[in-house]
């Protein structure tokens, strides 16, 4: 069974095309006009494994909170569709990744429902043109839309650009884990069974 999904959603804000394949090779292209989002999403791909290609047109003349809102809300429902009904996979996954100073955690539960729980004593500030609050946005509409659980947590960090990268890789390895098959699982991981 392939796990892709392509969506392409136009709205007076935004206008994002996006494919995801999630047995990929880390290849893909990023482009949102928004250059420390583009390498976040480049480092997400790459450690997730994922080919991600993403073309994002927003109203930046604003700012980027548009952009990167909507971008992980069509991420969020294409990553659902390509995992469908998540028979034979491992379904949880965690992962610990250092920046230098900086030392994130994430895990994550592919579950049907939706979570976010971020956690840090650093207030992400801009970087680049990136407005670091922006961060925190775009993984809630990414678990959100994914119907996944998600807890992020920058266990230790100062710098703003070391600290967000950390919390990514950690996130794409925590999804990489969830997502690897299972040969003994047939059917849904859950007591429920569905």
């Amino acid at each position: 069974m392939k796990r892709k999904a392509h969506m392409e959603r136009n709205t007076k804000e935004t206008r994002i095309q996006l494919s995801l394949n999630l047995d990929g090779c880390g290849d893909g292209s990023v482009s949102t006009g928004i250059g420390f989002f583009d390498h976040l999403l480049d480092a997400l791909q790459k450690h997730a494994g994922f080919d991600l290609n993403l073309k994002a047109a927003g109203d930046l003349h604003i700012d980027g909170h548009h952009t990167v809102e909507d971008a992980g809300i069509v991420f969020g429902q294409v990553f659902s569709e390509a995992v469908g009904d998540a028979g034979g996979i491992h379904r949880f996954g965690w992962a610990y990744c250092p920046l230098d100073e900086a030392l994130a955690r994430a895990v994550v539960d592919i579950s049907g429902r939706a979570f976010f729980r971020y956690s840090s004593e650093l207030e992400l500030r801009r970087v680049g043109g990136f407005d670091g609050e922006l961060f925190t946005e775009f993984l809630r509409a990414f678990a959100d839309n994914a119907r996944i659980n998600l807890h992020v947590t920058l266990i230790d960090g100062s710098n703003h650009h070391h600290a967000m990268e950390a919390m990514i890789k950690a996130t794409a390895r925590a999804l990489r884990m969830a997502l690897t098959r299972d040969d003994r699982e047939t059917g849904i991981p859950s007591t429920k069974g569905y």
